[in-house]
């Protein structure tokens, strides 16, 4: 049998890369002295490894993201598709969504009628009564007629196919529980109109004109929102708000909208005091203006996530949230005023200083700062902490393949 030599230094680093990219090393807080150089060498290191894992034919498995690192090193993942509930992280990562159900698939891309609608399409399946996991026969774009009323334990499984909810109303979780959206591309989403919407087999009720978000969530909880591209929506691309709680956005890839993210519904309502959210290893991009997220009330762990772009500011929030911001990667656009992560609203300074607001182990490019506040009460960041913070110098690595994945069936994802 024949055997490749290969170079004992070249072993040795690639060993090392490889290590440094699975070892679960805690995140430091200490300032980096030199951001542009460490990025510069961090840009090199992942070239590198990602042609080492070519080569190797590691392709996505040992990238350092623990969702992706869970499913995608699987080449048989199209028949283990349920296996993805069991990859999830952060305070979602009970949302199982459609795992315990049949697998069902969406034939049918129309959606003439939102009061009955036909077997096979989309709406058909999501107001079904039990456990569902929603997958695509083919590529598909699904221009809704009214908003999609999601029913609990269910999941929208985009793997396999470039699945496409657009030019109409999108996607509402309310009142609902177990929810998992996967691999979607969700754009261009406009406000429904005033009709009858079929909610569960048994029901369909009145709804009045909705918001135009691309995933609405309200009064629901254990969702996850993984591996999706949004954009372009006319309210928000991701909108948690009426006591939604234990929520997972991951993976995501976002541009082109202004007000990304809201979490927790108004500074008056005191419901949301018990939200937790997850904004884990999202690549927030071209043409984004602020909302990344803002919060109210609540607890919100925002981890791993790389900011390439925004107009006026990052993550911002009211109403005393607790904002634990942990192993991001920051780069401030050019403009002189824009330069801060962070925006404390509605109140004075007096107030808002007393906000627990952390910044720890962070990459701050191109000017770009954080203003923190509070005493850092350990009880509320612990409210806060959902998974552990890899080092900032991976956030490239760890969000490299963000977005809607180009899987396709009968090959490795």
């Amino acid at each position: 049998m024949a055997v490749v030599a290969m170079p004992t230094l070249s072993l040795l680093l690639l060993l090392l890369l490889l290590v440094s990219l699975l070892a679960p090393w805690p995140i430091s807080s200490s300032p980096v002295q030199d951001p542009e150089l460490v990025v510069r060498e961090v840009h090199k290191s992942i070239a590198n490894a990602t042609r080492n894992r070519r080569s190797l034919g590691y392709l996505s498995c040992g990238t350092g993201n623990p969702i992706d690192d869970c499913w995608r090193c699987d080449p048989d993942w199209e028949n283990n598709r349920q296996r993805l509930a069991d990859c999830a992280i952060g305070f979602g990562k009970n949302a199982i969504g459609g795992r315990d159900g049949k697998i069902y698939v969406v034939t049918d891309s129309g959606d003439d009628d939102p009061v009955t609608p036909k077997p096979g399409t989309l709406r058909y399946a999501v107001i079904q009564d039990e456990p569902l996991w929603i997958i695509f026969q083919r590529d598909m774009t699904i221009q809704l007629k009214e908003e999609l009323i999601m029913n609990s334990f269910k999941t929208l499984d985009g793997r396999g196919a470039s699945v496409h909810i657009a030019g109409g109303p999108c996607i509402t979780v309310q009142f609902v529980t177990n929810i998992i959206i996967h691999g979607l591309n969700i754009h261009d989403c406009k406000q429904g109109g005033n009709a009858n919407v079929r909610d569960s087999p048994r029901h369909y009720g009145w709804r009045t004109i909705s918001d135009g978000d691309g995933v609405s969530i309200f009064g629901g909880s254990h969702i996850w929102v993984d591996h999706c591209s949004l954009s372009n929506c006319h309210d928000g691309l991701v909108d948690a708000i009426h006591g939604s709680t234990a929520i997972t956005i991951s993976n995501n890839y976002m541009t082109h909208h202004d007000k990304v993210m809201l979490l927790g519904h108004s500074d008056t309502y005191t419901q949301d005091k018990n939200m937790q959210v997850t904004i884990a290893f999202n690549h927030f991009g071209e043409g984004l203006v602020q909302r990344m997220p803002r919060c109210r009330h609540g607890y919100f762990h925002v981890v791993n996530n790389d900011y390439t772009h925004w107009e006026m500011y990052a993550i911002g929030g009211s109403a005393n949230p607790t904002i634990n911001s942990q192993g991001n990667r920051f780069l401030a656009p050019d403009a002189r005023f824009s330069k801060e992560v962070t925006k404390h609203e509605d109140a004075p300074e007096g107030e808002w200083k007393n906000w627990n607001w952390r910044s720890e182990g962070d990459l701050m490019m191109n000017g770009a700062f954080f203003t923190p506040s509070g005493a850092g009460a350990s009880s509320s960041y612990a409210k806060a902490s959902s998974l552990g913070a890899r080092p900032s110098s991976l956030v490239g690595t760890i969000t490299t393949n963000a977005g809607a994945l180009s899987c396709r069936k009968g090959s490795r994802c």
